[in-house]
């Protein structure tokens, strides 16, 4: 299992935002260490999309800090971000629909062409879908396959860590399983993996740890399956569903 001195990403006390003098994210602390799965959950504005976006260099920090491997990150820009070594999948337009599923992962290599067959052949093993539908337009493809397809394209630049935004969001329940397969085999395959996720329960199931985040901080903290059965994190944030399990 991961240990503190294992940290690979983090920001502390990150005040952010996308209008001048409003801050969605009030003073927001979070790491991930090697090989984690990190679920973020948290009702809709407490700032989910904001932290993740803000680590990736898409929304200007105010203040605070972000570090990889202990160096400081905080306001590089998402391009450069993305050669130190994350990859993000955001969660809307997160395929190109006119493109094959071939040419979209093709998309995720266009700085290193001559790597693309091994690296696909790698990808491919983890998702054989790839595979089997690589001369197929993207657009054709379900919301489940699809996202599959744009989380094989972040993972062709070999990421250390991938932040995942709202990957189960808008599908349905048999989709969504397969998301969230997809997601653990990324994780088993070494990738460190940090996810912000509307379905609550199911995050935090698979997550090693979880953070509930609420106007713009983090609220509370723990294992998964320690928020999953800390009663304030139900009756605030899981509803009676959870409860009822």
């Amino acid at each position: 299992m991961p240990t503190e001195n294992d940290v690979l990403l983090s920001c502390e006390e990150l005040v952010a935002g996308y209008i001048p003098e409003v801050d969605i994210l009030t003073g927001c602390n979070v790491d991930v260490r090697d090989g984690e799965l990190v679920g973020i959950i948290g009702p809709n504005g407490a700032g989910k999309s904001t932290l993740i976006k803000a680590m990736f260099g898409l929304v200007p920090v105010r203040s605070g800090r972000i570090t990889m491997r202990g160096g400081e990150t905080t306001g590089i820009p998402a391009h450069k971000m993305v050669a130190k070594g994350i990859g993000y999948v955001p969660q809307n337009a997160n395929v190109f629909p006119s493109l094959t599923v071939k040419e979209n992962l093709e998309m995720g290599m266009f700085l290193r062409p001559k790597e693309f067959a091994e690296r696909f052949d790698q990808i491919a093993e983890l998702f054989p879908l790839l595979t089997d539908r690589s001369g197929q337009k993207s657009g054709s493809l379900s919301g489940g396959e699809r996202q599959v397809v744009a989380m094989g394209r972040a993972l062709m630049t070999s990421p250390e860590i991938l932040f995942l935004d709202e990957p189960s969001a808008g599908l349905s329940p048999m989709m969504q399983q397969t998301v969230f397969d997809a997601i653990q085999q990324i994780n088993r395959s070494g990738v460190s993996v940090l996810m912000v996720e509307q379905n609550a329960s199911r995050c935090l199931e698979i997550s090693d740890r979880g953070y509930v985040l609420d106007q713009g901080r983090d609220a509370y903290t723990g294992t998964g399956r320690e928020l999953l059965e800390d009663p304030k994190v139900i009756e605030l944030y899981l509803g009676t569903l959870a409860r009822a399990k």
